[in-house]
């Protein structure tokens, strides 16, 4: 299996000499004339025999699927393949010199963003010893593949964490394509079970997420499948990571998982003696509380979380104190504006959560709480598993004005420490210390607008799946206003950069977004708004 990735990453480095985007899938890049031109077709057509085409001995699949056992691969096969790679080798050495070309390695990748899915603890000697106990009673397990599982645990032993992954993933897959086919009544579909899918071809519902359960399914589709997360399987089968740099915390992560699975796959007079095990309790717990990390769900809550504290250092930043003063006086706009944002948040605050909302005054939330109700809002759960693409399409855009707010906070602070320097040390001329003031000016208003779109994207995120319910041009229409929105923030981060300095531009930009958020509001067309009106639809039903 590590022969035909790093292969498979070496034949990627050499199609890269024609400059071109290497082709993800193996057999697209065997099939490629790029490549045919380099070693010829007839050595080409070889590899596809072996590795390259369901139609030849596809060992690559065959291996990486988990469909074979160690005793079904005879070794005149890594024979074949360990000197056919080194045949390739020379061929590519002769081709180099011909055309005075230099082979250049891609980078290997870093796996992403690990210390978020580190939520089970490290896998301790005892630990080791209850999945070699449990893998051999466990009916997850086939007999036949054993020997892959014993091996794993002796590549982790031995510090050999890739060798260990390598092994141990092929037949996870294994065993829950089996668990897939034996739920669904479907044992044909054994060589393409659709896992991690919510329905089957026919449109029945997949009965694999219902038996194992949200918490694991979110740690399969967050360690195997989202975009933003480690991606584990894909990037160790297409050879993307330094085998000998595989971090341990993966493979920990991995193990750990693993005897988790094997367990609700015993013997029920041994599971309920191995759950009185302190290091099987340590495991379990963490396994029944997951919840997902790489879904854009929680993406856009860390976005959101990370620009609320962002903008909560602004009033931090140390500023002048004749150029306070200055900027304190009037700004009719800057007035208009911030009338706004108290319409726009009274609106706002009727839709919080009953727990969220203000004593008193249902309509009132005092500025000096919305950081704390932007958090807890985004501390409320919301469904990740089997979002419908308009859920996805909604996310997409709600990160995207999450992000350019960050950025508009970032150059904000950056541009009021550097001007207060150059303020200090009396190098701005009269323009530039105009511009200044502006600006100061500006980033009392800026502070609770990107205040008030944080809020309103954490209100609807909360609501997210209401927009199931909304008709193809209520969905349009609603885009229409996001992007809107979108488009103001990226306007924003262009005016607050220190390139441009337009403060006033901002302001404007700014006053012409609230009346579109005020606007649109008073159509009650956002998700806050679809969701009581749900709510009080089924009140009504009910009484």
């Amino acid at each position: 299996m590590k022969l035909t990735a790093c292969l498979e990453r070496a034949l990627g480095d050499v199609f890269f000499l024609n400059g071109k985007e290497c082709p993800f899938l193996l057999r697209d890049l065997l099939a490629s004339q790029e490549l045919a031109r380099v070693f010829g077709q007839s050595v080409m057509d070889v590899l596809k025999v072996f590795v390259g085409s369901p139609r030849g001995l596809n060992l690559r699949n065959v291996l990486w699927h988990g469909f074979a056992s160690p005793q079904e691969i005879p070794p005149k096969y890594c024979s074949m393949m360990v000197l056919l790679t080194a045949g390739l080798g020379q061929r590519l050495q002769s081709h180099l010199q011909q055309t005075q070309l230099t082979l250049v390695h891609r980078p290997f990748r870093a796996l992403p963003n690990l210390e978020d899915l580190a939520v089970f603890p490290d896998v301790t000697s005892e630990g080791l010893s209850v999945l070699e106990e449990v893998m051999k009673k466990s009916t997850f397990v086939l007999k036949i593949m054993l020997p892959y599982w014993e091996d794993a645990l002796m590549k982790f032993k031995s510090h050999r964490f890739a060798d260990c992954a390598v092994l141990l993933l092929p037949q996870l897959e294994m065993g829950l394509r089996r668990v897939f086919a034996a739920l669904n009544r479907c044992p044909q579909r054994l060589l393409t079970a659709e896992i991690l899918a919510e329905h089957l071809d026919d449109g029945r519902l997949n009965q694999l997420p219902v038996f194992l359960g949200e918490p694991t399914m979110e740690f399969l589709w967050d360690f195997l499948n989202h975009q933003e997360g480690p991606r584990v399987r894909d990037h160790l089968s297409h050879g993307e990571i330094n085998f000998p740099e595989f971090p341990k915390e993966a493979a920990n992560q991995l193990l750990a998982f693993s005897t988790v699975l094997l367990l609700r796959f015993i013997d029920e007079d041994l599971l309920s003696v191995l759950k009185e095990r302190a290091v099987v309790q340590s495991l379990v717990r963490p396994a029944q509380g997951y919840s997902a990390r790489f879904h854009p769900v929680s993406q856009l809550k860390k976005q959101v979380l990370s620009c609320e504290k962002s903008i909560g250092l602004w009033p931090l930043l140390s500023l002048p104190e004749e150029a306070e003063e200055a900027a304190r006086a009037g700004h009719s706009e800057v007035d208009a504006c911030n009338s706004v944002v108290t319409e726009i948040m009274s609106e706002l605050c009727h839709h919080l959560p009953e727990g969220l909302r203000a004593a008193g005054d249902v309509g009132s939330l005092p500025v000096e709480r919305w950081p704390q109700v932007i958090r807890e809002l985004c501390g409320i759960p919301v469904p990740t598993l089997f979002c419908p693409r308009a859920v996805l399409e909604v996310l997409a855009v709600l990160r995207s004005i999450s992000a350019h707010c960050a950025r508009v906070s970032g150059q904000v602070a950056a541009s009021a420490e550097l001007r207060r320097r150059q303020w200090a040390e009396r190098r701005l001329r009269s323009r530039q210390r105009q511009t200044y003031l502006r600006m100061l000016s500006s980033i009392k208003l800026l502070s609770p607008v990107l205040y008030l779109i944080l809020l309103l994207i954490a209100l609807e995120l909360v609501n997210i799946h209401v927009v199931r319910g909304k008709t193809t041009y209520e969905y349009q229409q609603y885009l229409k206003f996001l992007k809107s929105i979108l488009q103001y923030t990226e306007n924003l981060v262009v005016y607050t950069s220190q390139q441009r300095n337009k403060w006033s531009e901002a302001i404007t930009l700014t006053r012409t977004a609230l009346v579109k958020v005020r606007t649109f509001s008073a159509k009650k067309q956002m998700l806050i708004h679809s969701a009581r009106k749900s709510t009080k639809s089924r009140k009504e039903f009910l009484w």
